[in-house]
């Protein structure tokens, strides 16, 4: 099972960047796929991006395309979210997810079993 804690979130001006990580503390991190959502306030979790268990393959929402990119590290058990160009609409709550490996890539929310606590990201204009 995995425990996912993010972190790397924080305020930014429109334009910046920023790197979020998440650990997990388990054993088993290089067996599942890995993601991030993100939940504007009052709706519904919304897919962002997500990395297959070995890193050969990743998929992302149309709406990041091109400024947010995904990576992991499994020899540190960590999922990372590059985030470049920041826009005001990106401001949520991130939470990185994961759902196990031996299934196909999630490419919607409601795919993941596993969730962290979420880190906030807030964009100023």
């Amino acid at each position: 099972q995995v425990q996912l804690v993010e972190s790397g979130g924080g305020l930014v001006q429109a334009g910046g960047s920023l790197r979020l990580s998440c650990a997990d503390s388990g054993r088993t991190f290089s067996s599942y796929h890995m993601g991030w959502v993100r939940q504007p306030q009052g709706k519904e979790r919304d897919f962002v991006a997500t990395i297959g268990w070995s890193a050969a393959n990743d998929f992302y929402a149309d709406a990041v395309k091109g400024r947010f990119t995904i990576s992991r590290d499994n020899a540190k058990n960590t999922v990372y979210l590059q985030i470049n160009s920041l826009k005001p609409e990106d401001t949520d709550v991130y939470y990185c997810a994961a759902r196990l490996g031996n299934v196909r890539l999630p490419t919607t929310a409601r795919e993941y079993d596993y969730w962290g606590q979420g880190t906030q990201v807030t964009v100023s204009s």
